[in-house]
Parts: C-alpha cells; structure tokens; sequence
C-alpha cells in the first residue's frame, strides 16, 4: 500500500498543467526491432537500445554491443525528414557490487528536416527554412540482486533551427507529436538536459517484467523568443513472456503500457476523479508485440499499437466521410462506430545470428496519410564474436 501511494505522490509530482511538448524527438522508437514491435521493449531490453526504453535491462548483459540505425520519417508530410540513432556499451566489472554485472553505455539520436520551402495557402513562397533536434546520453546499469536490476540516463538535448519569414509564426513540423514552435519568429535555437531511471525484474528464466520514468528534466527554452515547452516526460511498464522456446523455435509476447506524464491529470473541470481517471487510461498508449525466431536466424515481428490522443494506431473507422481511431475495448463494448478500414499495425523482420543481424520494420498502417516510413537497424549483440564471425563465415545459432 505504502508503494503504491509513493507511487502516486511521484506521479502527481510530474505531472503539469501545461500541455505544450518539445523534443518529440525523445518519442520516437529509435531502432527497426523496436518499431516492428511498436514500442514495446521496456519487458525485455536485451540488446543496445535498452539505452532509450529501459537502461536497467543493460545489467544483464554480457557482452559488448552496439546498433546503427537510419530510416525516413514521416515522407508523407515532409519529404526530406529521416532519422539516425546509434548506440552501444559494454560489462564493467565495479568490486563494490560483489562479481554482480554492471553496463556503461551510450547513445544518440538524431532528427532532421532538411530544407523546406515555406509555403502559404496561396501557394506563395515564403522563405526557406530547415531544423534538427537530437540527443547525447549516457546510461549505467547494474545487477542488485540476482533477479533485479536498475539504469539510470543523463541526456544532453539540443535542437535547432534556421530563420524563416517572420511572419510564418506557427511551423507545426513536428506533427503528430504537438511539438509546434509556437510563437517564434524568426526560429529558435534550445539546449536542456534531462535524466531516466528504471527496473527490470526477471523473475523466471521467460518472464520478466520492466518499468521506466524518463525525460525527467526542466523546461526546454527557446532562443530568442524566450517560449518554452515542456518534455516529454513518459512512464512506461513493460512485460516480456516467453512461452516457447527451443533450440529451432522462439516466440517471445511482449504487452506494454506507455503514459505520457505532460498534463495528467491537469483538466479537473466538473469531472469526477473516476472519469478523469477513465479519460488518463484512454490516453495510455497500448501495445502488444510479437517476435518470433527459427533457428536462430530468421525473425518475423507484428504489433498492434494504439495511440488514441494523438490519434495513432488502433483500429481506424470511417463514418461520415471522416475517420475516427478507436481502441480493442471500443470496438468490443460500443455499436455502429462505422466502416472498418485499418487496423494500427506495425511489422518488421530480422536475419542473422544473435551476435550479428539486420532489421528492417515499417509502422506506416498506424498514421491516416500515405507514408512509407521505414527503418533499418545493424545490430551485433556481441561485437567480438561478430567479428570473428564475418571473417569465417556466418554459422547457425547454436543453443
């Protein structure tokens, strides 16, 4: 009981009444495993990118690791965007934690624009603008017990922009995340540096559980309007099962619930405490992912994900020549919402050893505009032993 009111306190303290998000950058899945999987990592966190889901999964690792990853962004509304993230650490061995492991690692995230030529409803060119945001951090992680570990992050946060026309005073490019440049006329440059911490707990050699707060940190402040913005604090609980696994075949489920912590809570008007309850659980994102290997070389990923306040994902219906995102319990507890016409799907494939692979994912069911956006990930999940690999010649996985 005591837990849970902490629990609460904690996120009553991050929560705000301010609505307005910067650096959305921090929320997109940065690797084509994580997005084939829609997010849905914070259970498992067993490869490089535990760095942005839920460093603590790193203490659990033996090997040294490391993933590139580059994709497009977005095409379906501004061409030119594309994304790049890397990461990677390695085992250290601390005497103060008792031959217990502990992980250094670091990462990076990168975001941009590229030149885009200012537009107005008339068609008339305004100027010429371009933007990128991106982020350094570095993670620790280390073993407190056999079954349970912890990771902390410390980021560095940066985004920049050039000069467009004055009187272009709202440049909504980082839609649909609500990060919108508000009131800056002649763009805006911001630094601030935030922090995450999280637990995984593997409680069985196939089950493990995973829990992270991150993006905690001060107002993001751009220059030189002097507008500000908060970010994207999130909270996020995680679970990975895995019910088969054997030396040709493993299937690994993976539910997950993501709560954007900005504004919990904030709209209190003439609402009771059930209902503003009601409408936070309405605005968690949702998800369940997928993952299935044979023969330690081929892995086949599929995720359902859903994201009604930004209206991502979920099971799309269309009436009234409009379209509305609804989720699973929607669909199942309410009558006549319309024609069905998608479903929020993300889906993605994997080939090569554990210590070597390339993924490929797309997510692009989950938006209601034409998109591509793919992403490609290099992993190795131990660089010694890919290198020697690549140089005899790939070989099966062995149990």
């Amino acid at each position: 009981m005591k837990t849970t009111i902490l629990f609460a306190v904690l996120l009553a303290f991050l929560s705000t009444t301010e609505a307005e998000i910067g650096m959305g950058v921090l929320m997109i899945w940065p690797t084509a495993r994580s997005t084939a999987l829609a997010g849905a990592m914070t259970g498992l966190a067993d490869e490089a990118d535990a760095t942005f889901f839920n460093p603590a999964g790193l203490a659990f690792q033996i090997t040294a690791m490391a993933n590139l990853d580059y994709g497009n962004w977005l095409p379906g509304l501004y061409q030119g965007m594309c994304y790049a993230s890397a990461a990677g650490g390695a085992p250290v061995r601390l005497p103060f934690l008792g031959g217990r492991n502990a992980f250094i690692a670091g990462s990076l995230t990168y975001l941009t624009t590229r030149e885009i030529d200012i537009v107005n409803e008339q068609g008339e060119f305004l100027g010429r603008t371009s933007a990128w945001r991106g982020s350094a951090s570095v993670q620790a992680a280390a073993a407190v017990a056999d079954k349970l570990s912890i990771g902390i992050a410390a980021k560095f946060l940066i985004s920049r922009f050039e000069s467009w026309n004055d009187d272009y005073l709202w440049w909504p490019w980082f839609w649909p995340f609500g990060d919108p440049v508000l009131g800056l006329e002649s763009g805006g440059d911001a630094t601030t540096v935030a922090a995450d911490l999280a637990l995984l707990y593997r409680p069985a050699s196939r089950f493990s559980i995973g829990a992270a707060i991150v993006n905690l940190g001060p107002h993001i402040v751009y220059q030189p309007s002097g507008e500000d913005a908060e970010l994207p604090r999130m909270a996020r609980l995680g679970v990975c099962w895995t019910p088969v696994e054997s030396r040709y075949v493993r299937l690994r489920v993976m539910p997950e619930l993501t709560k954007v912590l900005v504004g919990m809570f904030s709209d209190t008007t003439g609402k009771s405490f059930g209902r503003q309850l009601h409408e936070e659980w309405h605005d968690v994102w949702k998800a369940v992912g997928i993952e299935a290997t044979a023969f330690g070389l081929v892995s086949l990923r599929l995720a359902y994900f859903e994201d009604l306040t930004y209206q991502r994902g979920g099971i799309t219906m269309e009436k009234g020549y409009r379209t509305y995102h609804y989720g699973i319990w929607d669909i199942l507890a309410r009558k006549h919402l319309g024609r069905f016409e998608r479903i929020g799907l993300c889906w993605g494939f994997g080939l090569g050893t554990d210590k070597l692979r390339f993924d490929v994912s797309s997510d692009a069911a989950m938006y209601d505009f034409p998109t591509s956006n793919w992403k490609l990930s290099l992993v190795a999940n131990d660089i010694a032993g890919g290198i020697r690999e690549l140089k005899q010649g790939l070989k099966p996985w062995e149990e």
